[in-house]
C-alpha cells in the first residue's frame, strides 16, 4: 500500500488548494476571534477580577465593530475561495504521512535497534490522549484557549516525558510494604551509554517498589546478569533503562552511589544545563508558568535539581538540600492504603498515576487535533522524538461521508517504528455537532523487527473517536460495529502471510481512543456489553459495569482546570491519588437516581470518575508461539492545564518463549 506524503496527487492541486484556503482564512480567523471574545475561560475571568469591570466591556465595545466590519469585507473573498476549495476535496487524500529525514532533528530520542525476536521478548509502549486542539472559539467551550501555543507545549511535554531514561526499581526485602513506593516512571540525569542498563544502590527505609517482580522474574534475571559483568545481551524491551536497588538498612537515607562511570552506573551530577529552547513561548498560556515541583514541562530529559520532586520516606520528607550530590530522581508516588493493597495483590501488572508520559514511548495516538495550524506545530515538536507521523486525517466537504464536513477527524498517530500501511474510514452516522467533523477510525500496520529467517515482525494499531453527544448510545454501538468490520478488513487486506508459510509475524494488535462512554455509567450499558470487549481486553475493566479499583476517570471537570491544586502535573497527580481529590476534579458517571449537577451531589458520587479514554489489546490473530501481557498501565497528568482529558498509556510485553542468550 502506498503511503500518502502530500494531501494531493500533484503540485497543481496543492497550489490551487493553498490559494483557495488563503481566500477563506481571513474570514475564518476573524469569525474565530469574534466568537472567542464572548467566551472567556475561568482563567481569564480570574485575571480580570482585579480590573475595573468597565475595562473589558470597553475592549469588547471597541473590537466587536472592527471584527464585524472586517468579517463582512472578507466574506466575498471567502465565498470565492469556498467555491474553489470544496470541489478540490474530492481529490484530497485521507491523511498525510510525515517521515523525519534529518535524524539529527530527533535529538531527544533513543536510537532503536532492530528487534530480531531473540531473547525472552520485547516490550512496546502505547499512549493515547484527547488534546482538545479545536479552533480557539470552540476550545473555549471546554475552558481551554490559545490553541496554537497549547499545541506547541503539548508536543514539547510529550517528547520530554517520553525521551527521559526509564528507571526500574527493585527491592531486596519485599516483606516491608507499609509505605508507598517510587514508580517505574522515575527520572534521573542520564549517565553512561544509551543502551546499557545502569544500576544504582539506594537505601530507602520501609519502602517497596511498584516495579518489584519477584525473585524469578525476567527483569530480575537481567539485573543479575548485569551484576555478573554485563555479559550477554540486555533485554531487548529495556532500552535506556536505569535499575535502582532499594534495601532497608540505611535508616531512611539515600546511599551515596559509587561514582563509577566506567561501569555505566548512574550517580549524582551537577545542575543540568539550562534549556535553550524558546521559553518565551511557555508563558503564552497560564498553565505554562514554571513553579516549584512542576516538572511536566522540562525542556530536556536531564532534569535540574529544582525540577525534581521530593522523595517521601516514612512519615517525613527528604528535603532537596539533604540529598544534594546524592541520587536524584523524579518519582511518582502512589498513596495506597493497606485495604487497597490487599485488593490489588492479584494484579499481574504495575499501574499508577504518573506525572510523566512513560519513558521510551513507542506509539502515540491523539484525538481532537482538529486545527490544521495547531497540527503542524504539534507535529514539529513530536518529530523531535517520533520519526514517523500520520496527521491531517479525514475528509472535508461532502466527499467520502454522507454530510458536509467542516473539519477533519482530529486523529494523529506518531511512531518510532516505520509505518507499512495505513487506512482511514469515516463514520457515516454522526449526529448533531459531531456530524460536522469527519470522525472515524485510523488503522495502521507498523514493522517492529525481523527474524533471523527474514520474516517481518509487525504490529497493528487502531485509533478512533466515537460520537460524543450524551444519549446517542445506538450511534456509538453502530460505530463500534463498523469499527470491528473495518479492523477485520484492514487485517485481511494488509496481510501477506499464509498459515503454512508466514512471511510476517504479528506481535500485537492494539485499539485506543476516546470512545465517549464509560464502563460504570448506567446510561452506557449497551456500549459496555458490546462484542468488541469479547475480542479486545481492557486492562482497567473487570466486566460490564465494573472497573478495577485502581482505575480512575479520564475526563476532568473543565471548571477546575486552572485551580492551583491541579494546574501543574505534580499537583494534579497528588490530587487524583485521593478519593476526595477525584470527586472535586473529575467528571463522574451519570446516574438516573441523581441530579445532573455534579456540584450538588459530591457525597453521592461512587467509583473513581468517568473513564472514556481506552487502551485495548487482543491476543487473537497474533503469532501462536508468542504471548502478549500487560506490563504497566498509567494515567498521566503531564498535560495538566492543557486539555480536559487525562492521557493513558500501556506497556505490552511480547514474550517469544525463548531464553536470553
Amino acid at each position: 500500500m502506498v503511503l500518502y506524503t502530500s494531501p494531493f496527487p500533484n503540485s497543481f492541486l496543492s497550489v490551487l488548494h493553498s490559494f483557495s484556503w488563503g481566500l477563506i482564512f481571513p474570514c475564518y480567523w476573524l469569525a474565530d476571534r469574534l466568537v472567542g471574545s464572548f467566551v472567556p475561560t475561568t482563567y481569564e475571568k480570574r485575571q480580570r477580577a482585579d480590573d475595573p469591570c468597565y475595562f473589558h466591556a470597553l475592549c469588547i465595545i471597541i473590537t466587536t465593530p472592527i471584527y464585524l466590519a472586517l468579517l463582512v469585507a472578507s466574506l466575498p473573498f471567502a465565498l470565492i475561495g469556498f467555491l474553489l476549495w470544496s470541489p478540490l476535496q474530492s481529490a484530497r487524500r485521507p491523511y498525510i504521512y510525515s517521515r523525519l529525514e534529518d535524524k539529527n532533528h530527533a535529538n531527544g530520542a533513543t536510537l532503536l535497534t532492530e528487534w530480531k525476536a531473540a531473547g525472552a521478548g520485547k516490550s512496546f509502549c502505547f499512549g493515547s490522549a484527547n488534546v482538545c486542539l479545536l479552533p480557539d472559539s470552540l476550545a473555549r467551550f471546554n475552558n481551554v484557549f490559545n490553541t496554537q501555543a497549547r499545541a506547541k507545549e503539548i508536543g514539547r511535554r510529550i517528547r520530554n516525558g517520553a525521551s527521559r531514561p526509564q528507571i526500574k526499581i527493585y527491592i531486596d526485602s519485599p516483606t516491608n510494604t507499609s509505605i508507598s513506593a517510587a514508580s517505574f516512571s522515575s527520572l534521573v540525569s542520564p549517565q553512561g551509554g544509551d543502551n546499557t542498563n545502569r544500576t544504582v544502590n539506594a537505601g530507602i527505609k520501609r519502602t517497596t517498589s511498584m516495579e518489584y517482580k519477584g525473585d524469578n522474574s525476567g527483569s530480575n534475571n537481567s539485573e543479575e546478569r548485569e551484576d555478573k559483568g554485563g555479559s550477554g545481551e540486555a533485554n531487548e524491551g529495556e532500552e535506556n533503562t536505569c535499575i535502582v536497588r532499594i534495601n532497608g538498612e540505611d535508616n531512611g537515607h539515600l546511599s551515596d552511589p559509587e561514582p563509577d562511570t566506567g561501569n555505566g552506573q548512574a550517580h549524582a551530577s551537577g545542575p543540568a544545563e539550562p534549556s535553550l529552547e524558546g521559553d518565551a513561548e511557555i508563558s503564552k498560556t497560564p498553565n505554562h508558568k514554571q513553579k516549584e515541583g512542576d516538572s511536566g514541562s522540562l525542556d530536556s530529559y536531564s532534569a535540574s535539581r529544582e525540577s525534581l520532586v521530593k522523595v517521601r520516606v516514612g512519615d517525613g520528607t527528604v528535603d532537596q538540600s539533604t540529598v544534594n550530590n546524592k541520587l536524584l530522581y523524579k518519582a511518582s508516588i502512589m498513596k495506597k492504603t493497606s485495604v487497597r493493597k490487599k485488593k490489588h495483590t492479584d494484579e499481574t501488572f504495575d499501574h499508577e498515576i504518573s506525572a510523566f508520559f512513560p519513558a521510551n514511548l513507542d506509539f502515540l495516538c491523539l484525538q481532537e487535533v482538529f486545527d490544521k495550524r495547531a497540527a503542524e506545530k504539534l507535529k514539529e515538536q513530536l518529530h523531535h522524538y517520533f520519526e514517523y507521523i500520520v496527521y491531517d486525517v479525514g475528509v472535508y466537504s461532502c466527499h467520502g461521508c454522507c454530510s458536509f464536513k467542516f473539519v477533519n477527524s482530529g486523529l494523529l498517530f506518531a511512531s518510532r517504528y516505520p509505518v507499512m500501511d495505513a487506512a482511514y474510514h469515516c463514520y457515516p452516522n454522526g449526529r448533531g455537532m459531531d456530524s460536522l467533523a469527519s470522525k472515524g477510525a485510523l488503522f495502521l500496520k507498523v514493522q517492529v523487527g525481523s527474524t533471523p529467517q527474514d520474516q517481518r515482525i509487525v504490529g497493528y494499531i487502531s485509533c478512533t473517536h466515537l460520537q460524543a453527544i450524551a444519549g446517542d448510545t445506538t450511534v456509538r454501538c453502530e460505530q463500534l460495529d463498523l469499527l470491528q468490520d473495518w479492523l477485520s478488513e484492514f487485517r485481511k487486506s494488509t496481510s501477506s502471510s499464509s498459515t503454512a508459510n508466514p512471511e510476517e509475524l504479528v506481535a500485537f494488535d492494539v485499539l485506543c481512543g476516546d470512545l465517549n462512554f464509560d464502563n460504570c455509567s448506567s446510561e452506557d450499558k449497551l456500549e459496555q456489553q458490546h462484542s468488541l470487549f469479547t475480542h479486545y481486553k481492557d486492562p482497567c475493566r473487570v466486566g460490564p459495569g465494573e472497573d478495577k479499583p485502581w482505575a480512575i476517570g479520564t475526563l476532568l471537570d473543565p471548571e477546575g482546570l486552572y485551580d492551583e491544586e491541579v494546574c501543574t502535573p505534580d499537583n494534579l497527580q497528588k490530587v487524583l491519588e485521593s478519593e476526595e481529590g477525584r470527586k472535586g476534579y473529575l467528571v463522574y458517571p451519570t446516574s438516573k437516581n441523581h441530579s445532573s449537577s455534579q456540584k450538588g451531589r459530591k457525597a453521592a458520587l461512587k467509583g473513581n470518575g468517568r473513564r472514556i479514554d481506552y487502551m485495548l489489546y487482543t491476543e487473537e490473530g497474533l503469532y501462536l508461539e508468542w504471548k502478549v501481557e500487560v506490563e504497566e498501565f498509567s494515567f498521566i497528568t503531564q498535560l495538566a492545564g492543557l486539555t480536559d482529558h487525562l492521557p493513558v498509556a500501556m506497556r505490552l510485553m511480547v514474550s517469544t518463549g525463548e531464553d536470553d542468550p
